[in-house]
């Protein structure tokens, strides 16, 4: 266990991150992040407020529809990354543990005059993980099955409100569920009785994503990093980037809406890296040209567990981004190869339907 975002969260259990990372892509790990953030927008200016904030289509999200979002300073950099779901009678959000008291209040602070910005900390959160999550979560609570990939629904348990959507951070498919407090180390005991499911802590979690190529906010993006620097466009739906009165409007938007026109203007990319030495490399590692000369650094990296190669992420020069390029991490003073690589580094199995 270790402290993080002012809660005790385990780093492994007793089989290991090796072990939790392989059951997770076999089976179904299950995960406590009720560390994360939870708060509701209410009122019927919601969606137009929220989207003043972030670059994304949120007027546009269909009822029980999830989108990724983030939330960006007036320099068009990330103050952290989101989930949003359209649930009709609010807009749920969930914010990273470490950022949630900064994010809330900033939220409060620029759109509280237009809709109630409702903290959820009775709210415990758990995500279960995996291929076989499915088979799991439906015993427990019928009706799961039917949703889709960034889709969610009400559904209840034992008596108590659940919010589950389809979605997570590892690349599998899988499910988060928001859960009353009161409830939430019963269901969590519930999950762990099938046999499908084990516990799984934040190594594994680090893991998995990484080789899913999902950014970690505070390595991969932060408030020195801008969406389209950290290969984030995709995020931005084109309702925000051109034409029409909901192009732009958000903090940053000229930075960034230029750096989507002209990616010649970026100073550094975000990229995948995968080693060619079986020497794992680490976050913060300087990343050399053949030349010897300082091009990039490592924002994440390990030895990524189910395609059994050092993989990481990192930033370097855009005459450096190519996919094949061939850098050297510096690691401990030697030089070790690494190649760009497109990402994810293993395929995503997300249940689109």
């Amino acid at each position: 266990m270790v402290p993080f975002a002012g809660y005790s969260m385990p780093v492994q259990y007793p089989a290991g991150l090796m072990a939790e990372h392989r059951h997770t892509r076999d089976a179904a790990g299950l995960f406590d992040v009720s560390h994360m953030g939870q708060l509701r927008l209410v009122g019927p200016d919601a969606a137009r407020a929220f989207e003043t904030l972030v670059p994304v289509d949120v007027a546009g999200l269909g009822v029980d529809k999830q989108r990724y979002g983030l939330l960006l300073t007036d320099e068009g950099t990330i103050i952290d990354d989101l989930m949003m779901v359209n649930r009709g009678s609010d807009l749920f959000v969930i914010v990273n543990g470490a950022c949630k008291a900064g994010d809330i209040a900033h939220i409060q602070d620029r759109i509280g005059q237009r809709c109630q910005v409702i903290p959820m900390p009775e709210r415990g959160l758990l995500a279960l993980q995996g291929p076989k999550a499915v088979d799991a979560l439906s015993r427990l609570v019928p009706g799961v099955e039917k949703l889709v990939f960034m889709t969610g629904g009400a559904f209840q348990w034992n008596g108590g409100n659940l919010y589950i959507t389809r979605s997570g951070y590892t690349g599998e498919d899988g499910f988060e569920i928001s859960v009353h407090d009161s409830q939430a180390q019963a269901l969590a005991r519930a999950l762990l009785a099938q046999p499908e499911v084990k516990p799984v802590g934040l190594g594994a979690r680090n893991s998995l994503r990484l080789e899913a190529g999902l950014c970690l906010y505070g390595n991969d993006i932060d408030t020195t990093t801008t969406p389209v620097e950290a290969a984030l466009n995709w995020a931005i739906q084109k309702v925000r980037r051109t034409g029409g009165e909901r192009a732009g409007g958000f903090p940053g938007a000229d930075k960034v809406l230029a750096q989507l026109q002209d990616p010649a203007a970026l100073q550094r990319k975000r990229v995948g890296l995968v080693a060619l030495e079986r020497i794992p490399v680490r976050e913060h590692t300087e990343l050399q040209d053949a030349g010897g000369r300082k091009v990039g650094v490592v924002t994440s990296g390990l030895l990524g567990p189910t395609i059994d190669k050092p993989v990481a992420m990192a930033y370097v020069d855009p005459q450096h981004a190519a996919i094949g390029t061939r850098l050297n991490a510096m690691v401990r003073g030697k030089p070790v190869a690494m190649e760009v690589s497109t990402m994810p580094f293993v395929p995503t199995r997300y249940h689109r339907g």
